[in-house]
């Protein structure tokens, strides 16, 4: 009869033997950061189209540092294409002073256009 190893490491995860079974040893992350819109938007396209990614990230215990990095980045991805957008389309404070409807018509449209580029860029893909 052989004897087996009290601690093993597989794919990169540490294993306890505990009994004749090896448990994995989870640790849960100490992130703080939230995870937002758009990092919950990405955790569901993890789970639902690439799930083994998804598992991968849980049992390393990095998955919420991942998805408040997206989340940081899809917002400031946001921020500054809106930003350009708003200059190139002449929608300044003046604007919104002569015509408040129209601005806000404006800032609306430029939001939701900036917002589809960025789910394609980082929410609905892979980093």
């Amino acid at each position: 009869m052989t004897q087996l190893k009290k601690r093993i490491r597989e794919n990169g995860i540490n294993y306890t033997l505990v009994g004749d079974y090896y448990i994995p040893e989870l640790t849960i992350s100490e992130e703080n950061r939230p995870i937002g819109k758009y990092g919950r938007m990405h955790r569901e396209f993890l789970k639902e189209h690439h799930s083994g990614i998804f598992s991968d990230l849980i049992l390393s215990g990095e998955l919420w540092t991942y998805l408040a990095d997206i989340d940081e980045q899809a917002q400031s991805r946001l921020e500054c294409i809106m930003a350009q957008m708003k200059e190139k389309e002449g929608v300044t404070e003046q604007l919104k002073e002569a015509d408040q409807m129209l601005w806000i018509q404006k800032i609306y449209s430029i939001h939701n256009r900036a917002e589809e580029i960025v789910l394609h860029e980082l929410v609905y893909t892979l980093a």
